[in-house]
């Protein structure tokens, strides 16, 4: 017999681990080589401005959240406030994000495996898949624990290196590149080398480098003491990625100038090798694969707890609301791994130019999603303000930064036609809300027959 609820098995540790797993990868470790290319040390100034907005996103779904203990993810919240429709659309959305995320880390993994054994990258990507699938079937806490080793991996990486950097500003030290400084921040063309269009053409890789931050809303369903662990995670996390990106990214430009990195290869590895670390390949290949496991395993928690949610929605079929012995969803689980193993079975069809455009549909989707979460805040606000004057956890500065925050996506968005990489994705995505669209509407009319 199906358990009726989600068990509530998570510790704050895990719920804010889980955020930080689920943003700290692929866009630090292996796309802020092309955001540092395209913008220059002005990309310091991208990773802050879009982090505050996520902030402000968060703090606006955390109140939403609390509003309601019966909340289990924003499509609940986009439900009630802007309807049926918005809901069906975003959560369905929202799973095609993650499914495309965990489509491209899956597909990294078998490539970093390849780095030491000369095997075929679908067999070391499907093996992986297999055993995350299996950690996740069994218990939600088991995930819990999973990821939190994931992110600690990445989040000793990022502080070893801050701290090898601080230590070589101090001493002075000189690696093959020159002088470790503070000056190699604007002494190679300034700080804005290829002027503001260059720094604005960075955003869409920046924005792609915070998705996954509003997991802890899904995660929300599954805390131990929600009231306490949703606050204390909303308000640490957003600050901390601040500085693991905005920290690292200095050190990265004080030991190597900007014009020394190349948008190939991970500036991590390229920072280790500068400082005379010889098995800095290795050391960052084995991060960066934990780093893809960690973002493929947050993928999947994060689509089969949409399906679920879903599912008990009536906007998807009804056996995936099924949850296992151990309160786990595993029919959604099972549905979206055989969907992410497409894309690892797939591998060597992949063309090069896969990375770009899952990350920018990603990011167009995302936001998408934060944009709906800020709409359902101002109609919350607006249509429930006894609910709003009760609020222990109010969102700042609303709601003048809602609208702000969301003239700026409607920005990155624009910014995205004016380069060549982004532009088919930004096309092409559009036929995703359309599809979304006409099956709502087919749906609902055969409801009503």
């Amino acid at each position: 017999m199906a358990q009726k609820e989600l068990k509530r098995d998570l510790a704050n540790r895990h719920v804010q681990l889980i955020a930080i797993g689920g943003t700290i990868g692929t866009g630090l470790f292996l796309g802020s080589g092309k955001a540092i290319q395209l913008a220059g040390p002005s990309i310091i100034f991208a990773y802050l401005i879009v982090g505050i907005a996520v902030f402000f996103v968060m703090r606006a779904l955390g109140e939403l959240l609390l509003s309601k203990t019966s909340y289990q993810s924003f499509t609940d919240i986009a439900e009630d406030y802007l309807g049926p429709r918005a809901a069906f659309v975003t959560g369905w959305t929202y799973w095609f994000c993650w499914i495309m995320i965990a489509m491209a880390d899956i597909i990294a993994v078998g490539l970093y495996v390849q780095y030491w054994f000369d095997i075929p990258q679908w067999i070391p990507a499907i093996i992986c898949l297999i055993i995350l699938l299996g950690f996740n079937l069994l218990t939600v806490k088991l995930f819990g624990e999973l990821e939190f080793w994931f992110a600690l991996i990445k989040v000793i990486t990022i502080l070893i290196l801050i701290v090898v950097g601080i230590v070589l500003l101090v001493i002075g030290f000189k690696t093959d590149t020159g002088m470790v400084t503070v000056k190699n921040l604007w002494q190679h063309g300034g700080l804005f080398p290829h002027g503001i269009s260059g720094f604005l053409l960075s955003f869409q890789m920046v924005l792609f480098a915070f998705v996954g931050v509003e997991l802890v809303g899904v995660s929300a369903a599954e805390t131990s003491n929600p009231r306490k662990n949703i606050p204390s995670a909303i308000n640490k996390i957003p600050l901390r990625i601040l500085f693991f990106y905005v920290g690292s990214i200095i050190v990265l430009l004080c030991i190597n100038p900007w014009t020394e990195l190349n948008s190939a290869e991970s500036p991590f590895v390229k920072t280790f090798s500068s400082v005379g670390i010889p098995i800095a390949a290795g050391i960052i290949n084995f991060v960066v694969l934990t780093s893809a496991a960690s973002a493929c395993n947050s993928g999947m928690f994060s689509t089969s707890r949409i399906l679920y949610n879903l599912s008990k929605s009536d906007q998807a079929p009804s056996h995936l609301a099924n949850l296992n012995k151990n309160h786990v969803p595993g029919n959604a689980l099972l549905i979206s791994t055989l969907v992410v193993s497409i894309g690892a079975l797939l591998s060597k069809l992949i063309p090069e130019q896969a990375f770009v455009i899952v990350s920018t549909i990603s990011a167009i989707c995302f936001i998408w999603v934060w944009g709906v979460i800020l709409v359902s805040h101002l109609r919350y606000k607006k249509t429930c303000p006894q609910l709003h004057a009760k609020s222990t956890f109010k969102a700042p500065l609303t709601p003048f930064i809602n609208y702000v925050i969301l003239t700026l996506f409607a920005v990155i968005l624009i910014i995205m036609l004016f380069a060549k990489e982004t532009r088919s994705a930004l096309m092409l995505t559009p036929l995703w809300f359309i599809l979304l669209f006409t099956m709502y509407s087919y749906r609902t009319k055969r409801k009503a027959k």
